[in-house]
């Protein structure tokens, strides 16, 4: 009768990890309207839905984007604010428009967006940082790269 009550014991030490391993991944939880959540350092992202890593330097009156040329498809772009004051990172475009939280000096977040062949406005929300310098264009230009997905049709099949 040892078996059955061993199986019992480690059967309810893996749900035991397994509800453990849960929690740790939905965090502390709570309303985050503050913005006081961000964190010091990129979060881990998860590498299958991610997209190309694209790190924005915000300093006290600038944008530094770590990528020039883009192509078509899902970025995460990393905002680091590396100045004295409050900042954010917004993209307007064809993608649409998208914005990161407002982060407080040594903060970062990442900002996951998708996007589309065009020309698109990056730059710093905040009470009038645009009109300081804090902005810069980006081009999206040419197809996406295939992917492992993508087969040619054109074989007459």
């Amino acid at each position: 009768m040892t078996i059955p009550h061993t199986r019992d014991r480690v059967l309810l030490g893996v749900a035991a990890g397994g509800l453990t391993a849960l929690l740790a991944a939905c965090g502390g939880g709570g309303s985050d309207s503050s913005g006081t959540g961000a964190t010091t350092a990129p979060a881990p992202s998860k590498p299958a839905t991610s997209g190309t890593q694209v790190t924005a330097k915000l300093t006290d009156f600038h944008i530094q984007l770590s990528a020039q040329n883009f192509q078509p498809g899902r970025y995460t772009f990393t905002a680091q604010n590396m100045g004295h004051h409050e900042h954010a990172l917004e993209l307007d475009g064809p993608g649409g428009e998208n914005r990161s939280k407002t982060l407080e000096p040594g903060q970062s977040a990442t900002l996951t967006v998708t996007l589309k062949p065009g020309s698109y406005q990056v730059y710093c929300p905040v009470d009038g940082h645009k009109d300081l310098g804090m902005k810069t264009h980006l081009a999206v230009g040419g197809t996406p790269a295939p992917t492992s997905s993508d087969t040619s049709t054109s074989n007459g099949y």
